[in-house]
């Protein structure tokens, strides 16, 4: 008896295109994906507006690190205005010196001047190591000197003899980032380091790769990741003892244990510290926060060559919010019905960080270069 079959049971019918290789949507958009024209780099982002000198060049900097506020349809309650307000100002008058390379016209020029100015006590260099790597870094940078004393002025937490100390001190060491405290007392030495105007050489000596390192990788960590295996729960041995610190290397706070030291190795050696300006650390940690969504916003849109010309790459780094005239004033009229400025990441995280100011820090660090399109202007590339 034949066997009799379903017709409504669809038959497998093999596809011209069974065998045909499959990819992904996304993989399929990258290999359309072209190449901007290249007809040369750029070596500075300096404009004919831009000064030449270095003093009025760091100022230049300083005026155009953040926009203003918008003071119609900002997206802020005044409670957050308020907040990015005193965030400004708490920051530190320092310049980077990728930054001030990015827009100098000559950088061996800026750099001749900069060792003049430095020589002269009108601009003194801070140093902040681990902040980034190679070219990347940016812990180096320079102050102005009458900005520093203003910011030590401005702080209401030092008496005005402190200040005039400090102030003698930064005089008299112009080109040293250390200086011996023998001229200060005890409370005064304290109080510039809570203020945060001092710190110890150590604290920017040791290596922040150092400080995450995993119990029993080095010889200095040995006896304290061991004791809790040698001794009783609960007990001080089980910690490393009362020695610990001392047995793997450390020497804890200078401040802390001077009293307990012996007087010979306070006399071998006069007692020296660091200068240092309040708030350096959020700055420097904000410029690297800048760099990198940066750098994120040119790769997502150019995945496979991470390149985009300066206007795309500057509308997304703004929230894809347009800033052209007639956008400016549908938002002052409150007809724009876009995202606000203060919903956007550069409100929300950055403060509002201006793209031309993490730009240039970006091509001073040599994290991104500048090339010409010829058609549609200037364009960046991630290295």
């Amino acid at each position: 008896m034949p066997k009799s079959t379903n017709p409504l049971i669809r038959r497998k019918s093999s596809s011209p295109f069974a065998n045909a290789q499959r990819s992904k949507p996304a993989s399929r958009g990258a290999d359309k994906e072209q190449r901007l024209e290249d007809t040369g780099l750029v070596a500075t982002l300096a404009s004919s507006s831009t000064p030449r000198d270095v003093i009025s060049l760091m100022r230049h900097i300083q005026a155009r690190a953040f926009d203003d506020v918008p003071e119609r349809a900002a997206g802020m309650n005044s409670e957050r205005i308020s907040e990015v307000l005193r965030f400004r100002k708490a920051l530190p008058p320092i310049v980077t010196l990728a930054h001030l390379h990015a827009i100098s016209r000559s950088s061996t020029q800026t750099e001749r001047e900069l060792a003049k100015l430095i020589a002269e006590g009108k601009v003194r260099k801070v140093t902040v190591p681990g902040r980034g790597r190679g070219g990347a870094a940016v812990g180096d940078g320079v102050v102005l000197v009458e900005e520093w004393v203003r910011h030590l002025r401005d702080e209401e937490a030092l008496d005005d003899g402190v200040k005039q100390k400090y102030t003698c001190l930064l005089s008299a060491h112009r080109t040293s980032p250390t200086t011996p405290v023998s001229s200060l007392s005890d409370a005064e030495e304290r109080d510039l380091v809570n203020a945060g105007f001092l710190t110890s050489p150590a604290a920017l000596s040791a290596s922040l790769g150092d400080l995450f390192m995993p119990p029993g990788s080095s010889n200095s960590l040995s006896t304290v990741s061991s004791a809790g295996s040698r001794a009783a729960t609960g007990t001080l041995a089980a910690i490393g003892g009362a020695g610990a610190v001392h047995d793997s290397g450390g020497s804890g706070s200078t401040l802390a244990t001077r009293d307990k030291r012996p007087s010979d190795l306070i006399r071998g050696k006069e007692r020296e510290m660091t200068f240092a300006l309040p708030g350096t650390g959020i700055y420097l940690k904000l410029l690297v926060a800048a760099r990198q969504h940066l750098l994120h916003i040119l790769k997502s849109i150019s995945p496979r060559h991470k390149e985009a010309t300066m206007e795309i790459l500057r509308e997304k780094w703004e929230g894809n919010t347009p800033n052209d005239p007639i956008n400016r004033l549908k938002r002052e009229r409150g007809e724009w019905g876009g995202v606000l400025p203060g919903k956007t990441k550069r409100w929300k995280e950055f403060y509002g960080m201006k793209f031309d100011c993490v730009l240039a820090e970006c091509v001073g660090s040599g994290l991104v270069e500048l090339f010409d399109t010829g058609a549609v202007g200037l364009a960046v590339r991630a290295r």
